[in-house]
């Protein structure tokens, strides 16, 4: 049965990682189809200003909490967004991010096996690793550093994976795996140290856009707008369908080419300047997203021109506000990891 087909049904829905980037958005919009939403995160990289303009609405409750820690709530359904997605967040505190990852999801699978909810994991393209098949299929297994400074979100992930398909076998949950691929929009961190709210950023100041290796490396990009719409369709998917799936847009650049389009859609002044590349940065990235297209009835509809636009205004306003942090940091190179090797030696 394909998605549209199916009938939607009014739920109280838990959407753990709530006030974070793709998690606000999706608050938003299961509250506007009808749903009790109950929002929760520890406010890491959540803010609550991304769901402020909901706290006045009935159908929606927030709580500060940690999902490493059990959590009792009466819902019919549960969406796991609980983790730090940018390199900069992850890579702070690596042993809470697998914990997030690991115990999280135990802990949101043993809500739902008590509920009998349904439940969704939103893991992923890092599972890939730095992939050696192009454009990376779901049944690719990836090529992933378990001993790397991105290990503790890429192995943390591959974990709940196979914690959720560990709870279908074993209890008949009804389970289901997105594999997230880059995404962006309204919302984003300006601090979090992702390619497009670090670029962007530096556009809007003038500053130099960092771009590391010799920018040949490639990325897909998919409208957070897009990204929310394929979540829901994965989730109104008859329980014989589990995933996982890979969710993104297959259009294709180089950070190069992602460079000079946020200079010129800024207008900026800003030039490129060259910096070595991270530990274990992938060279490619690009979902196949067949099964997204012929099991959800799904395609990502905005460009990365209109994409890029909105979120250049975002960050306008934003900029306005006076709320705008230090630029980010950079992750570790190749050179900083072996020199921290070094030293724990």
């Amino acid at each position: 049965m394909n998605v549209t087909e199916s009938k939607r049904v009014l739920k109280r829905v838990l959407i753990a990682g709530g006030a974070g980037f793709l998690g606000s958005h999706l608050c938003g919009y299961l509250l506007a189809q009808g749903h009790d939403v109950l929002c929760v995160d520890n406010f890491f990289t959540g803010r609550k200003r991304n769901v402020a303009h909901l706290l006045s609405d009935p159908h929606f409750e927030l709580f500060r909490h940690d999902v490493t820690l059990p959590l009792q709530m009466e819902v019919d359904e549960i969406w796991n967004l609980a983790c730090p997605a940018s390199p900069v967040h992850y890579q702070h505190d690596p042993i809470h991010t697998t914990k997030t990852s690991v115990l999280g999801a135990l802990n949101l699978l043993g809500l739902a096996k008590r509920l009998d909810a349904k439940i969704l994991q939103a893991s992923t393209s890092e599972v890939y690793g730095d992939p050696q098949v192009h454009p990376q299929t779901e049944d690719y297994r990836g090529c992933v550093n378990p001993l790397g400074l991105r290990a503790c979100y890429d192995e943390g992930k591959r974990c709940a994976e196979t914690l959720f398909m560990d709870y279908r076998r074993q209890h008949g949950l009804d389970t289901k795996i997105a594999r997230i691929f880059n995404t962006y929009g309204p919302r984003m961190l300006p601090d979090d140290g992702r390619v497009v709210s670090n670029f962007i950023m530096q556009a809007l100041a003038n500053q130099p856009l960092t771009v590391y290796g010799d920018g040949s490396q490639t990325r897909s990009f998919c409208y957070v707008d897009d990204m929310v719409d394929a979540l829901d369709r994965l989730m109104r998917m008859p329980e014989e369908f589990s995933g996982p799936v890979n969710l993104g847009n297959p259009e294709e650049y180089t950070m190069l080419e992602l460079a000079e389009r946020v200079i010129a859609l800024c207008k900026s002044r800003s030039t490129i300047v060259f910096r070595p590349l991270p530990a274990d940065d992938p060279r490619q990235r690009r979902p196949d997203i067949t099964l997204a297209r012929n099991a959800l009835g799904w395609v990502p509809k905005v460009g990365l021109a209109d994409g890029l636009g909105r979120t250049i205004e975002y960050f306008r306003r934003y900029m306005k506000d006076g709320r705008v942090r230090p630029l980010p940091r950079t992750v570790p190179d190749a050179t900083q990891e072996r020199s921290l090797h070094a030293q724990a030696k």
